[in-house]
């Protein structure tokens, strides 16, 4: 077949494919349909990629741009990430800043598309989309909840699975600061039960430090359980900013006016202060 007739096919295909409700599909699949060899598929596809009738978020999966998102020169990733993690066979749900946006906690807009798996991944380029992939240990134990897309239902933890996610990846959440206040914004969606079943999925310190930083924030009537589950199980004091330098010995302690709160058993080594 022809370059230009192959072109032509692989346009009707994609045509065929929009009008039936499907905007994802990967290069086995075009040249299945196009009944061409590979090599000929990659160069019609790579022509529609450059018309900007497709884009490919990941080797061999291509999504279709509709016209209202040519100018992103992508899907949305909430609208091809379920479709291409299925394809994968990766467990995933997306989080952090991501999920808090989807909660009603939109005080700022995520740069890129936050999305937990359980090995690492590069991040995606898309036109300008931009997927981060972070690594959760005990992925599959996070509470998570279906949410609704023009293209699918795409996995987003709770909210009190985001609050545990956002105080333990503060650091890819814009800091100890962005975290109180989006937890701030929040903490109306937070089931006190639910959070401390959240927060067992995840290390200690976390459930330290969010405790600290809910009641910190005004939202002590959501801490009653977590803090349960922290007198009964930590059995360490935790730095409320990890990384930070060691506080001394108890016998120094207030020497250097470290702050140590008991209910959490966290020592407060630095000053939080929200943006509201």
């Amino acid at each position: 077949m022809k370059p230009g007739r192959a072109s032509l096919k692989a346009r009707q295909y994609i045509e065929h494919l929009a009008a039936s409700g499907r905007y994802q599909f990967s290069s086995a699949d075009a040249q299945a349909a196009l009944a061409v060899s590979p090599a000929a598929a990659n160069v019609a596809l790579n022509r529609l990629a450059k018309q900007g009738v497709i884009a490919s978020p990941a080797r061999g999966f291509y999504v279709i741009v509709p016209p209202e998102y040519r100018a992103l020169g992508c899907l949305p990733a909430d609208q091809f990430i379920p479709a291409l993690m299925k394809t994968l066979g990766m467990p995933y749900y997306a989080g952090l800043l991501t999920a808090a946006q989807y909660h009603g906690a939109a005080h700022q807009r995520p740069q890129e598309f936050q999305v937990f798996l359980e090995k690492r991944r590069l991040p995606i380029e898309c036109g300008k989309v931009r997927v981060g992939f972070l690594i959760r240990k005990r992925l599959q134990e996070v509470p998570v909840q279906g949410l609704n897309t023009p293209r699918g239902s795409l996995l987003v933890s709770t909210p009190e699975a985001t609050a545990v996610d956002l105080v333990g990846y503060q650091h890819q959440a814009g800091g100890l600061n962005l975290v109180a206040t989006v937890l701030s914004e929040l903490a109306e969606k937070i089931d006190p039960h639910k959070l401390a079943a959240a927060a067992a999925t995840a290390p200690m310190p976390w459930a330290q430090r969010l405790g600290y930083l809910l009641e910190r924030i005004g939202a002590a009537d959501r801490v009653a359980p977590l803090k349960e589950y922290v007198r009964a199980r930590a059995h360490e004091s935790a730095l409320l900013l990890p990384n930070a330098p060691e506080p001394p010995k108890q016998g120094r302690a207030r020497a250097a006016k470290v702050e140590r709160n008991g209910d959490w058993k966290l020592y407060i080594n630095t000053t939080v202060e929200t943006d509201l």
